[in-house]
């Protein structure tokens, strides 16, 4: 059952449940936070609409650069933008910044401690037809190793909006990653966010036998398999990591004591992503069985979104069998 502190979206196992693009989240935040503080301004690579900062760019357009597609430069200049007192929002596709432009985010932006806000669009597979050198798989693992380095994963639209207008008050450089597809509305309005903090999501009746750990898109997939466990007597309890670092090592380890047993689920590479993370931590403080969803050293490929979920094996489907291979290996 839903955890009630957490005030979800009582619709979400509902046919109809309402499904919004993530991004469209980060868009709405951005305008809000530019709203609040005239000290926030946007840069974008070209994209200004599939990244969603026209919202900005037509409220503030003399606090928009369009940059072009060249987003070492975006890079460049929003550190120092920031370094002159601006608190710099940069947007393109995940696969080009952070992908195309790490060196210069590395080192202009996170090497100087300049709070710059990086937003990543359209990461995981279910970019779909976009390709494989579209799909940014690798993101979290290029974000999260460097240092001065924030990384969140919003599960939603909601998330997204309010993690956009946290991350504008803090004076860290920050990497937000973002799904191109409709997402189901996890959240509501009320659901509390705090940077660095984890959320359960889902709790069963009685004590959990496997802990779930997801971030991003693949989130509501996660309490979906949940809650249909429950009904074959199976009890999971779902931890909703949107940010990834700093990592909320309390709750992880609080899942990890209770349940003896841990699956990750991410849409991105297992190999240095948030299921990686979490391994990190468990295998210093409190080493358990730990089973990983995500795509397995793979690229990707073209295909609709469901396709490329199920082909990967990040579907419920997968995340079932995850659950019952980590149960097993507690015995």
């Amino acid at each position: 059952m839903f955890n009630s502190s957490a005030k979800l979206n009582s619709k979400i196992f509902d046919k109809d449940v309402e499904q919004v693009p993530i991004r469209k989240g980060f868009g709405q935040g951005l305008l809000q936070a530019g709203t609040d503080n005239e000290r926030v301004v946007a840069l974008c690579a070209d994209l200004t609409e599939s990244a969603h900062v026209k919202l900005f760019a037509d409220k503030f357009p003399e606090r928009f650069v369009q940059v072009g597609i060249t987003e070492q430069s975006m890079a460049s200049v929003a550190s120092g933008m920031a370094a002159m007192g601006k608190i710099p929002f940069i947007a393109s596709y995940a696969m080009f910044s952070p992908g195309r432009n790490w060196e210069q985010i590395r080192t202009t932006i996170a090497y100087n401690d300049r709070p710059v806000k990086i937003a990543g669009s359209h990461a995981g597979v279910s970019v779909g037809p976009d390709g494989g050198t579209h799909q940014a798989i690798e993101d979290i693992a290029l974000t999260r190793v460097i240092p001065n380095m924030v990384v969140i994963s919003p599960c939603d639209a909601i998330e997204a909006k309010k993690a956009t207008i946290a991350i504008a008050k803090t004076n860290t450089p920050v990497y937000l990653r973002l799904a191109r597809e409709k997402t189901p509305i996890i959240t509501t309005e009320d659901t509390p966010f705090e940077i660095g903090k984890a959320q359960v999501f889902y709790a069963p009746e009685k004590k959990a036998q496997v802990g779930i750990i997801a971030t991003g898109a693949l989130v509501a997939r996660a309490l979906r398999v949940a809650h249909d466990l429950s009904d074959k007597g199976i009890a999971v309890k779902v931890l909703n990591l949107a940010t990834i670092k700093p990592l909320d090592h309390e709750a992880i380890l609080n899942l990890a004591k209770e349940t003896g047993a841990i699956v990750t689920v991410e849409e991105h590479q297992i190999a240095g992503g948030m299921g990686s993370a979490v391994a990190e931590c468990l295998a210093k403080w409190l080493p358990t069985p730990q089973e990983f969803i995500g795509v397995k050293d793979l690229f990707g490929q073209s295909g609709t979104m469901e396709e490329l979920i199920k082909h990967y094996e990040m579907d419920e489907i997968a995340i079932e069998k995850a659950v019952k291979e980590a149960l097993q290996r507690k015995k």
